[in-house]
């Protein structure tokens, strides 16, 4: 296999004594036996994505390793000091259960304290959003995650906080991307500061609790708590440090814990993957809700910031949720709480993203708030946040099954979206209904919306340009029917032009560029293309509805529209 100049100019940098030795190694040992591999790992540099910087472990500029994560934090160390001139700088950093997150942590904790900043590192790992709620409790400047959510096992990640403890967002991200860049390996500052690293721990998990606590719990009747019956599983995670005793605090008392998957453990091994998303991922919970007969099931990512749930449907068998229909049952007792208690006066809004259901607006228009919808990922909804400071965010959420309660975190939080589903499912046993009944009334009242995702994952460089074929394809040859309905309306988010195929009128959008494409068809279908900024992966979204006058249309309504979109799937060519 013939390696391009450009991938041996980088691979050869590697191989200088700015590098140690076992880096150097590893490098070598590529050369002459993974020659494949080696250009995976050297063809380009890590980016940040949607969700961070995310990406297998190992040597070289496209992988996480002590190097390309050291140059992230000297160039953001370099860019603090530029962004806060004069003050003391101080930063948070907690990690999660994956392999080497731990002395990955404290290699970040080094460059940031050999910079001169104050380092506030957890002693052990945490969730995801405590690590949010940490940066705006300790008033930090920026804050660090080590993560790669509910990634593959050879995964790890870097997340990058800012002040508000909000992700970055523009024009940070890319004023730090380009300092990054211009970085060499050897202006790296590894020698650690131990004065100016403390460890955090307990006093900061108390914190966290009672903000969840105080954002998530709604005057449940403690025989409501006492009567619920949870199966909990933290699939290896983090949640592990925080659920139960969040859960134990609040009153519930018969949490049943899947003791088979609650150590950390960054192999995941009673898992395929440690996704909620996947309905794989919940299986042993799902077996344990049947011996005690469970009401409900939470199951959270390695992180801790994404929660699975599932429920008893009208014939008492447990039935999975997705991302959407979690989001409009919170959302939807959120708001109902709010307006009980005359709290909504037309200055609240509620948050979402352009792939998530559209069932969120129809709600905010019912209840009179604002849905804000944003691009995909939670820091586009913190960003709402900071950016109307004279709203209230009441709460929001995205598909991809996570969840904010109030604004002291500003990230997805399965923690205290664990205690709202809890407390939904607690007061609804204590009416005579359930979470599955309340769901089929919102569709009643609002509209059926059933929603779909495929997910298409390819393998290394050769992957992510069939991807970019993929959406070149989409763009360039569009679609004008799909399902024998017209397509009426294409967003294009990477040209912020949004095209009106009935009038030929072309709109600007107001959302920062972002590659992804939306069709719109007459009968108010839904139809999204959106490569991962993390991963070579594609997701397409469906969304479809129709209105029903009474529960008893479900069944009907559902194969209806489970039609509609396996006709749009094929018409893509997806099938």
């Amino acid at each position: 296999m013939k390696i391009e100049q450009n991938i041996l100019d980088q691979v050869n940098i590697w191989l200088t004594p700015t590098f140690d030795a076992e880096t150097q190694d590893k490098v070598k040992e590529m050369m002459t036996s993974a020659p494949g591999e080696l250009a995976d790992a050297f063809y380009k540099n890590l980016e940040f994505g949607t969700g961070g910087m995310r990406g297998v472990m190992g040597a070289g500029t496209n992988r996480i390793n002590k190097y390309t994560l050291g140059k992230n934090t000297q160039g953001i160390s370099q860019y603090m000091k530029k962004a806060f001139p004069g003050e003391t700088l101080k930063v948070a950093i907690a990690y999660d259960c994956r392999h080497n997150s731990d002395t990955l942590a404290k290699t970040v904790a080094d460059v940031f304290s050999a910079n001169g900043i104050q380092v506030y590192l957890f002693s052990e790992l945490r969730p995801t959003p405590e690590l949010s709620f940490a940066v705006k409790h300790l008033n930090c400047h920026a804050g660090i995650v080590l993560t790669a959510s509910h990634n593959p096992p050879e995964y790890n990640g870097y997340k990058v906080y800012w002040q508000d403890g909000g992700q970055l967002v523009p024009p940070q991200d890319k004023e730090i991307i380009e300092l990054i860049e211009s970085l060499k390996y050897e202006d790296i500052k590894f020698t650690a500061n131990e004065d100016l690293i403390q460890y955090i721990g307990a006093e900061i998990d108390q914190a966290f609790t009672a903000s969840a606590l105080e954002n998530a719990s709604f005057n449940t009747p403690a025989e409501a708590k006492q009567n619920l019956k949870i199966v909990y599983t933290s699939l290896h995670g983090t949640s592990i440090k925080v659920i139960p005793m969040v859960l134990e605090q609040a009153g519930y008392t018969q949490v049943h814990i899947v003791e088979e998957q609650a150590v950390p453990n960054g192999d995941f091994p009673t898992v395929k993957s440690p996704n909620p998303e996947e309905p794989e991922a919940l299986t042993m919970a799902l077996e344990l809700a049947e011996k005690v007969g469970a009401d409900l099931v939470i199951g959270t990512d390695p992180d801790s910031d994404r929660l699975g749930i599932a429920v008893r449907d009208t014939t008492g068998k447990m039935t999975l949720l997705n991302g959407n229909q979690s989001m409009v049952i919170m959302t939807a007792f959120l708001l109902e709480q709010w307006k009980r208690a005359g709290k909504i006066t037309g200055n609240q809004f509620i948050g979402s993203t352009i792939v998530s259901t559209p069932m969120m607006l129809a709600l905010a228009e019912h209840y009179q708030v604002e849905c804000k919808v944003g691009l995909t990922g939670f820091k586009w909804i913190a960003k709402m946040i900071k950016d109307f400071p004279n709203q209230k965010f009441i709460g929001g959420g995205e598909e991809s099954f996570g969840f904010m309660v109030g604004d002291a975190v500003r990230d997805k939080d399965a923690v205290a979206s664990t205690l709202l589903i809890c407390e939904i499912a607690a007061l609804a046993k204590a009416s005579g209904s359930s979470i599955y009944q309340e769901l089929l009334n919102l569709y009643v009242d609002h509209g059926f919306y059933q929603e779909h995702l495929i997910s298409i994952t390819k393998k290394g460089m050769d992957g992510a340009a069939q991807i970019t074929e993929m959406m070149r394809n989409l763009r360039e040859n569009p679609m004008t029917e799909l399902n024998q309905e017209r397509v009426i309306f294409i967003e294009d988010y990477q040209s912020a032009t949004a095209k009106n195929l009935l009038t030929g009128e072309t709109e600007t959008l107001n959302l920062p560029k972002s590659n992804v494409l939306i069709y719109y068809l007459a009968d108010g279908s839904k139809i999204c293309a959106r490569p991962s900024g993390t991963e070579p992966k594609i997701k397409f979204y469906f969304s479809v509805n129709m209105p029903i006058e009474n529960v008893a249309e479900i069944t009907d309504a559902t194969a209806y529209l489970n039609d509609k979109i396996t006709n749009i799937i094929a018409d893509l060519g997806l099938n």
